[in-house]
């Protein structure tokens, strides 16, 4: 089912997220809609509080619209390495029709649950390892705009403001 995203500046955003202790049922049933709801928001990931559940689930699919779709499904995931920097633009389906570069590492290690409870880890590069960082991000209560400086942000929140007021 495609749930509602919520948008920027709703506070369940701004919320932490949290663990997941049992993985049932309600969890898989969670993880579908997800899915559903990036893939048909046309996002390259998505994270529960972004759909107003407070639990550190996320997925993911980077792979191109001609490709087979590759979900990533992580539940309670967590950086154990990372290197390097990149700047690159980003965009958040909760922060719509905006977008901004943005400082990043270059390269993750993520270690989290899959929908089975066994353990994974991701090594990732390139936008996968942006992905990964953006909706983790989410999870802990930040936005990419968060990461804004001071000044850009304040162009942001005005120019969100009046974008939102003409609807």
């Amino acid at each position: 089912m495609v749930r509602k995203i919520l948008a920027y500046p709703d506070p369940v955003l701004k919320k932490k997220a949290l663990p997941v202790a049992i993985i049932n049922d309600a969890t898989r049933e969670l993880v579908r809609d997800m899915a559903e709801t990036m893939y048909d928001a046309q996002g390259v990931g998505l994270a529960a509080p972004q759909i107003g559940v407070s639990q550190r689930i996320i997925v993911i699919d980077v792979s191109q619209k001609d490709d087979r779709p590759e979900l990533i499904v992580c539940i309670n995931p967590m950086f154990i390495h990372t290197e390097g920097e990149s700047y690159e633009e980003e965009g958040c389906l909760s922060v719509p029709k905006y977008a901004a570069n943005i400082h990043r590492h270059a390269k993750v290690v993520v270690k989290a649950l899959d929908l089975n409870g066994e353990e994974v880890t991701y090594n990732a590069e390139g936008l996968l390892a942006i992905a990964f960082q953006h909706e983790i991000d989410h999870l802990d209560g930040i936005l990419f705009v968060d990461h804004l400086s001071p000044l850009k942000k304040e162009m942001f929140k005005k120019k969100y403001r009046r974008m939102l007021e003409e609807g």
